[in-house]
């Protein structure tokens, strides 16, 4: 069965619309001049939001999910590797989230310990995960259109309420740190949109509409972030929510918020652990997923989410790179060792450099757009050699004759 355009966008909507969007959005509120931060945030939406596009397409054309289309790229066991990355990082994700939205249901004053409230969320996030996507689709609609219009009331009050004395935010943060905590969101993704483009009905028209989707929802969420961070609530997205008057709304928002952007991540772990081995069912991985994320969020697992998105860029911003240039150049001239040793290469220069850039101080360009540079660089290199060695070999061929 094939999913429309309209379904892709609710789904990449509902991705967006997160508790962890809105903390990125106070992470650089708080601590970066107001006026000064539009343009990287914009433009790190709008480059992840390319990339995102161009992956998902790739899947939606070979029909694969995301950690099955690296299999040309990096081989069969570099593809295998790819995915157990992917699987740990979306467990830890999901433990992120969950732990994320049970705080800020902590912060609404309900009758539930934190322990008990991510159980409660874990549950589900699983349910829905076996229920299944395709078999759900017209409750998930149902679900983004009311907490569409649960966030726009939401903004309208926050934009209401004035901003509090002395709320100005110190200009801790960089041109190149507010770009790269904006573009690590869009980037976190990439290991998963394939699992959804890939029985898109429309291919390019449905990844279009999924990467506008995401990024739009997720400026949005910033937005609400950095309006919560200039209102004196503390940083706390619990207590905005009670300044902005909103109960019983405001804890439906960061349920449906949780649950929606957690089942995604969840079925996407099923999905790569299906691409490590073939046999196991995706519902049944996603389910244990979602299950463990609960131990992890209860650990305190959410106390590293800005570290833990850097490591998610840092592995997966270089594998898209490379993935990219091979789809888009090498045009299946990656089917050998040497050309799968060569990429395995390129990712971990990328990786390597990244690690080294992200300790350095608002590095130009940030550390995701020069590992991706570095990655793709070393990537279409090889693509360039193919090329000389070809034209060389046509013309000795053409000198015999």
């Amino acid at each position: 069965m094939r999913t429309s355009v309209f379904s892709n966008g609710i789904i990449w909507f509902g991705v967006a619309i997160s508790v962890s969007e809105i903390e990125a959005g106070i992470e650089i509120g708080s601590a970066a001049a107001k006026d000064s931060l539009w343009l990287p945030l914009v433009l790190g939406h709008l480059l992840g939001g390319v990339m995102l596009f161009f992956v998902g397409l790739i899947g939606a054309r070979v029909r694969l999910n995301a950690m099955e289309t690296t299999a040309s790229t990096f081989g069969k066991y570099g593809s295998k590797f790819f995915a157990a990355l992917n699987v740990f990082q979306l467990l830890a994700w999901v433990a992120v989230l969950n732990a994320q939205g049970a705080s800020a249901l902590s912060g609404l004053n309900l009758p539930i310990s934190f322990p008990l409230t991510c159980v409660i969320l874990a549950v589900l996030i699983a349910a829905w995960v076996y229920v299944g996507l395709k078999r759900s689709a017209n409750v998930a609609t149902v679900v983004m259109a009311a907490l569409a219009v649960l966030l726009a009331v939401l903004s309208v009050k926050l934009f209401g309420i004035a901003p509090a004395s002395g709320a100005k935010a110190a200009a801790v943060l960089g041109f190149w740190n507010v770009f790269e905590i904006s573009i690590a969101m869009p980037i976190s993704w990439l290991p998963v949109i394939s699992d959804y483009t890939k029985d898109a009905e429309k291919p390019v028209g449905a990844t279009a509409v999924s990467a506008v989707a995401y990024s739009l929802a997720s400026l949005w969420m910033y937005f609400i972030g950095i309006e919560i961070a200039g209102i004196g609530a503390s940083n706390n997205i619990a207590q905005a929510i009670l300044l902005a008057g909103l109960g019983i709304p405001g804890i439906v928002i960061v349920v449906l918020s949780t649950v929606t952007t957690n089942f995604l991540a969840a079925n996407s772990a099923g999905e790569s652990a299906k691409a490590i081995y073939g046999k196991l069912n995706p519902k049944v991985a996603g389910v244990v997923v979602s299950v463990l994320s609960a131990v992890l969020a209860i650990s305190g697992i959410m106390d590293h989410y800005i570290s833990f998105l850097y490591l998610i860029a840092s592995v997966f911003a270089p594998m898209a790179a490379v993935l990219l240039v091979s789809f888009f150049f090498a045009k299946g001239r990656s089917e050998s060792l040497g050309a799968w040793l060569w990429n395995f290469f390129a990712w971990l220069a990328g990786f390597a450099v990244y690690q080294v850039a992200e300790r350095l101080d608002s590095v130009f360009l940030g550390p995701t757009l020069i590992a991706v540079i570095v990655s793709a660089a070393l990537a279409y290199a090889r693509v360039l050699k193919f090329l000389f060695l070809n034209g060389h070999a046509t013309e000795k061929d053409s000198a015999h004759q």
